[in-house]
């Protein structure tokens, strides 16, 4: 995956778009996806905040079918306090490529930040995740990955509302925030002007 590692495969390249979700949530790991899909892609896709839940779980799952390659990285709460966000992203970045099995030869990665110019050939695009169709697709799955594991905590963690916050600073997660302090899901470093 290295740059000097870029692949071709029957004169066609194969970029691979990145996206993350859980950035500003205050509890939570930080998810990001990378998705490899087929040349000819023909289906529309959005950035995952513009389409409803159910409408994004049906997408996800015809993304993972009809991808060439999905990898999903985790970044856990513990260790964005630990490395910072901008760390944490890059981690979260890596480790969605090193999940990726199919052969790629570039990234286009949402926003204007490159985390991966040392890594691999990236480029960076503003809106990506509305623009360009693999970015949207790694949006996609990366949310609904995310959501899936925040619902899942949310009877471990009760009261905190993360069966619908997914761990997001609403009203009802810092009301419950200041009345019961953090959760071992918390990101302290997110967490102190709200105690």
């Amino acid at each position: 995956m290295r740059k000097e590692n870029s692949l071709r495969r029957s004169g066609q390249l194969f970029v691979c778009g990145i996206d993350e979700v859980g950035r500003g949530s205050l509890a939570g790991p930080l998810v990001a996806a990378a998705v490899v899909l087929p040349s000819g892609w023909r289906k529309p896709l959005k950035d995952s905040k513009l389409l409803s839940a159910t409408r994004r779980e049906v997408l996800s799952e015809y993304i993972i079918d009809k991808s060439l390659g999905y990898g999903i990285g985790w970044v856990d709460n513990t260790e964005i306090d630990v490395l910072g966000l901008t760390e944490a992203v890059r981690l979260a970045y890596l480790r969605s490529l090193e999940e990726l099995e199919c052969e790629f030869s570039s990234v286009i990665i949402d926003g204007n930040y490159d985390y991966l110019s040392d890594f691999c050939v990236s480029e960076t695009i503003v809106r990506a995740d509305q623009k360009v169709s693999c970015v949207a697709a790694a949006s996609i799955i990366a949310k609904v990955a995310r959501d899936h594991y925040m619902i899942s905590q949310s009877e471990q963690y009760g009261g905190y509302g993360f069966n619908t916050n997914v761990g997001y600073g609403t009203k009802k997660h810092l009301e419950c925030l200041a009345s019961k302090g953090l959760t071992d899901l918390h990101r302290k470093s997110f967490c102190r002007g709200y105690l």
